[in-house]
């Protein structure tokens, strides 16, 4: 048997057309034989210096016969080897953005060829002009949710020994520029309130939201074996979604963090105390009409907008109800770290960034509170400080 070639291990030739071949060794065939990479040049001095970058490039790879199948047949074998690990809408979602973005600008690279430029000129190109029904280009969010996908995809490409290193690695993706929240104004909340208390049959649903700050899945999803009278907490262990065809399904949470247990104001658990001696059904929230399923999270949303409109009320999304409820959170001085936990968010730094307005209107509070204190500890000698500040301040106007 022929001793195995390391990678990185070339030759150079003269062709027969005048030509300069290099090649390198970038891998091994199941039967041991080496798999080449092959580089070409006019001089025999361009040649060395491409080969150069190629043995650099490949140094310690060790690549395997499928590392010459294409971007896209990768991603279609990485899709099936998930599709029982994650719900049936991402997968939707992630084939939808294999299928219309990514296969048609770089499906048919050779995967261990992809390069972090490659990837680039894709994000660049889907901003630019991206909806394949608009040609508008996407927004930054489905380009960054394009972006994990890749980067996930690739990373166990890089495992498998088809790629040298993962090329999603160090790009930065597009930054959220998200659309202004919409919030209940205390005002507004107050009529909100009033709207629900005259609804029987949903008001709980939604004090309970305005309450918690539950995804709309997550409310819809809870069990009465979720609550915890006693101690007065609730335990959030799934949410539900539709699949394809609209088949009401109770999955896993959003992400693992979103797996939690919150303690609830004292007025919300009195509420669900009360509701329990008359529940019907294992759901905390079911069906009106059919109690025996939880109620829809497409029917917590049309309520909405009817509660809404008789309140005489901004349009907003359920998604708003979760943002009114944590940032008036915020503002009545629950801290971030707090919050984040209660939300299920995967870090505290997320809900800082989310909720940044917020926070920043409290730090300008803060600041003012330690301008007092300060001039009541030090007096006088503060004033040229304020001074300053307020000439500085002025200017900046």
């Amino acid at each position: 048997m022929a001793k195995r070639r390391p990678s990185g291990d070339g030759m150079v030739r003269k062709r027969d057309d005048g030509r300069w071949e290099g090649r390198i060794v970038v891998g091994h065939k199941e039967n041991g034989d080496p798999i080449f990479r092959y580089v070409y040049a006019d001089t025999q001095k361009e040649l060395t210096a491409k080969l150069r970058r190629q043995i650099d490039a490949y140094q310690g790879a060790d690549l395997t016969e499928r590392s010459g199948m294409t971007l896209g047949e990768w991603l279609d074998q990485w899709l099936e080897d998930i599709a029982g690990t994650i719900r049936p809408t991402t997968l939707a979602r992630y084939r939808g953005a294999v299928t219309n973005h990514i296969k048609p600008q770089i499906g048919d690279r050779i995967i261990s060829r992809v390069t972090p430029k490659d990837i680039q000129k894709l994000y660049d190109r889907l901003a630019r002009s991206g909806n394949i029904t608009t040609g508008a280009g996407l927004s930054s969010g489905t380009i960054r949710g394009i972006h994990n996908m890749l980067h996930e995809a690739l990373a166990a490409a890089e495992a498998a020994h088809l790629m040298i290193r993962n090329p999603t690695e160090g790009l930065t993706p597009p930054k959220l520029s998200a659309k202004p929240k919409q919030i209940l104004t205390e005002e507004q909340l107050d009529r909100f309130m009033a709207a629900i208390q005259n609804d029987e049959v949903w008001h709980d649903l939604f004090y309970t939201e305005l309450t918690t700050g539950l995804r709309r899945g997550e409310l819809c999803g809870l069990k009465w074996e979720d609550f915890d009278g006693e101690k007065g907490v609730l335990k959030i262990r799934r949410t539900l979604y539709k699949e394809k065809g609209g088949k009401l399904t109770a999955g896993e949470t959003k992400t693992a963090r979103s797996r939690r247990e919150i303690v609830l104001p004292a007025s919300t658990v009195e509420l669900l105390r009360a509701r329990s001696e008359s529940a019907l059904t294992e759901w905390i929230f079911p069906d009106p009409l059919k109690p025996e399923r939880p109620v829809s999270p497409d029917s917590a949303y049309k309520h909405l907008k009817t509660l809404l409109e008789q309140a005489d009320l901004p349009s907003i999304r359920f998604h708003d109800l979760r943002h009114t409820f944590a940032t008036h959170a915020l503002t009545s001085g629950v801290d971030v770290k707090t919050l984040s936990g209660i939300l299920g968010h995967s870090r505290a730094a997320f809900t800082l960034d989310t909720y940044t307005h917020t926070t920043g209107d409290m730090q300008k509070r803060a600041a003012e509170i330690i301008g007092t204190f300060l001039t009541d500890i030090f007096g006088e000698e503060l004033r040229p400080w304020e001074e300053s500040a307020k000439t500085a301040k002025a200017q900046s106007a």
